[in-house]
């Protein structure tokens, strides 16, 4: 008995045997086995069967009534022998599939396999839900009726569901929240219905070629490229999309931004971070222009010690060349970016304080 105690996180699938015990079914020896197993206090995954499998086995315990020690001892021994001969279990199931192969496919051919397993899965579709960032909800509660989107913010966590709610407009969202006082009656399988139709509309979105939209790939260009030539091209999109030629001007970060999207505190942990010769050509090479609100920036939030040793310094280098200032320029900006990217640092929004 203490041996079988350990059996509890098998598959439910596992409890339909052979047939070798005499006068005994598949189903009445799965019987027993869920009913001796219970009796020691293992809660066993039987949600894991269909509906179907779940009413049969209940059934099936509901119609025994005594069974011998000696039959269930052989009942006993012959599931061990079964369980002792698995080399490995598989759930089954394209959504099974995609759990133990997450992060292992592509991206189109994980959109494919979802797309094969929809309809015909019967997993919960609210983990799926659940896992998805509030930004890919957002556009769903916004054309779903006030209904479904009280059963959405009913399945999702707390924090999940003020944020998605947040993202409503005001009208909506406050029918939304009245309309989830009204949820207590729905029927499980119309909430399971409704989460699948909600994953069928994921599905249903084209996978994206690239990770980021079209604004943030041409910034990212733009900000390796020569100061001239990236003049030369916000000057053309101007002429051809002057809204995005705006969003790509938000989206680049050069020396000059500096002031404006560095925090104060932020700057002597990205000093740490950029070689001390690339520091003084950029400042020096940054006394007027554009970029010297920048350069005057850097020297104010550092202690006055260095700032004056750098200044005494930048006046013994002359005039820097072109070529040498913009190195020395990228050199800082891409301890910047780099700094960003892992998450030591945040730049700040152009519209705030």
């Amino acid at each position: 008995m203490n041996q079988l105690a350990t059996l509890g996180n098998f598959d439910a699938a596992s409890f339909d045997m052979g047939s070798s015990s005499p006068g005994l079914t598949k189903k009445q020896k799965a019987a027993i086995i869920v009913r001796l197993l219970s009796s020691e206090g293992e809660k066993l995954p039987l949600m894991q069967l269909s509906d179907d499998q779940q009413t049969e086995l209940a059934e099936e315990i509901s119609r025994l009534s005594m069974v011998d020690k000696d039959t269930m001892n052989t009942v006993i021994e012959e599931f061990c022998n079964e369980l002792e001969a698995i080399g490995i279990t598989f759930a089954g199931g394209l959504d099974s599939a995609l759990k133990l192969l997450q992060g292992q496919l592509t991206p189109s051919a994980e959109s494919r396999l979802r797309k094969l397993a929809a309809g015909n899965s019967r997993s919960d579709p609210w983990e799926r839900i659940a896992a998805l960032e509030t930004d890919a909800l957002a556009p769903i509660a916004e054309e779903e009726s006030i209904e479904i989107c009280a059963v959405l913010l009913s399945k999702l966590t707390v924090a999940k569901s003020a944020e998605l709610l947040s993202k409503m407009p005001g009208e909506k969202a406050r029918r939304v929240a009245y309309a989830v006082s009204l949820t207590g009656n729905i029927a499980p399988e119309t909430v399971w219905k409704i989460g699948q139709a909600i994953i069928a509309q994921v599905d249903a979105v084209p996978v994206r070629a690239f990770t980021s939209g079209p604004v943030e790939r041409v910034g990212a260009i733009l900000n390796y490229t020569k100061a001239t030539t990236r003049d030369d091209v916000l000057t053309g999109l101007d002429e051809a999309d002057k809204d995005f030629a705006d969003q790509v001007r938000k989206a680049i970060f050069t020396f000059a931004n500096i002031p404006v999207r560095i925090a104060p505190k932020d700057l002597p942990k990205i000093l740490r971070n950029v070689p001390q010769e690339s520091l003084l050509t950029a400042l020096a090479a940054s006394v007027t222009g554009e970029n010297a609100k920048a350069a005057e920036f850097i020297l104010e939030n550092m202690s006055k010690r260095m700032a004056d040793g750098l200044r005494e310094e930048m006046e013994t280098l002359g005039k820097i060349k072109e070529k040498d200032a913009e190195e020395a320029m990228g050199a800082v900006v891409n301890v910047i970016r780099e700094m960003e990217a892992a998450g030591e640092i945040f730049l700040v929004a152009e519209d705030e304080d």
